[in-house]
């Protein structure tokens, strides 16, 4: 069986993915491979907020560097474009020198921005998102959602009239003149890999997992996640800065709200990652993280793929 050029962990917030990967590394030393984990977060990224996004903590660091993390200011906007840009070289970089990149996240679109060539749509010109946003704010978005139906009626009928992002992202694409056909194949739950990839997905207990996230976010109240928000509001964070899980809630002492919002972001990764192409799932339920790393190892290898021209959103 060929070695792999990299692997892959993706999961929901709390299934232990650091943890997880940290192992592996243990094991690929062993194996006379130099492991690096490069970060596939959105909010990771940003300086300044390491505790509310759960990044590696200089511990984990010490076991298993990590890229990607803390690289962005606070004050400015990020996307997954760009992250793509970043991730891309840094993989790049990391196989040329002979070592094995670890990719780590829980942000289902940069984790697949990170393995695959994606068509990426453009971001919104300036204004625009903040014009659409003021729409929904004044009308309610099911209002939004009908102007969308009267120009998109296609895109409109998939998207629910209360998902403000979706209906405003599709705004933003149909006014950019790239807003795709409803029923364009996507590159996002293909197969293609820029490298012979191991890519796993863990998951737990659910309730077990619900338990994890509330004990996570008290440690996260206890290690001043609420003044590392605040710093950051003082500070002017961006705008994507701002979706940051429990930002909003952090600045509003709203602690039993950010438990409620984690557990339903906890199900979106969940879902995405039921749809994720060539993933191995593994329960890691009562098991150590070293159990669970012997077993990726073992995982077959995904091989690269050739790509198509798909447009992604």
């Amino acid at each position: 069986m060929p070695s792999p050029s990299l692997f892959a962990i993706f999961g929901p917030t709390g299934v232990g993915k650091t943890n997880v990967a940290i192992a592996l590394a243990e094991l690929l030393r062993k194996d006379g491979r130099d492991p690096v984990a490069v970060s596939a977060d959105a909010l990771q990224v940003y300086q300044g907020m390491a505790t509310l996004t759960g990044t590696a903590t200089a511990q984990q660091q010490r076991l298993l560097e990590h890229r990607l993390v803390n690289f962005v200011p606070v004050t400015d906007t990020f996307s997954v474009a760009a992250y793509a840009r970043a991730a891309h070289s840094e993989i790049d970089d990391l196989l040329a020198r002979g070592q094995t990149p670890i990719v780590v996240g829980g942000t289902g679109l940069y984790l697949r921005a990170a393995l695959a060539e994606l068509a990426l749509r453009p971001p919104p010109q300036p204004g625009v998102r903040q014009r659409w946003e003021s729409q929904v704010a004044q009308h309610g978005p099911a209002t939004v959602h009908a102007h969308l139906a009267s120009v998109a009626p296609a895109t409109a009928a998939k998207i629910d009239p209360n998902d403000r992002h979706r209906i405003i992202r599709a705004l933003e694409l149909h006014e950019a003149g790239a807003l795709a056909s409803p029923d364009s194949p996507s590159q996002l739950w293909t197969s293609e890999m820029r490298h012979a990839t191991v890519l796993v997905g863990l998951t737990m207990d659910r309730e077990v997992l619900y338990r994890q996230i509330e004990e996570r976010v008290d440690e996260m109240v206890d290690a001043d996640v609420v003044q590392e928000v605040v710093a950051a509001d003082r500070a002017g964070a961006s705008i994507t800065a701002r979706k940051a899980l429990g930002f909003a809630q952090c600045l509003e002492g709203d602690i039993e709200g950010m438990k409620t919002r984690t557990r339903q972001y906890a199900r979106r990764q969940i879902t995405w990652m039921s749809k994720l192409k060539g993933i191995e799932i593994i329960d890691v339920s009562d098991r150590s993280a070293g159990e669970v790393a012997a077993q990726i190892v073992d995982i077959p290898v995904v091989p690269a793929t050739a790509f198509g021209s798909q447009e992604t959103q």
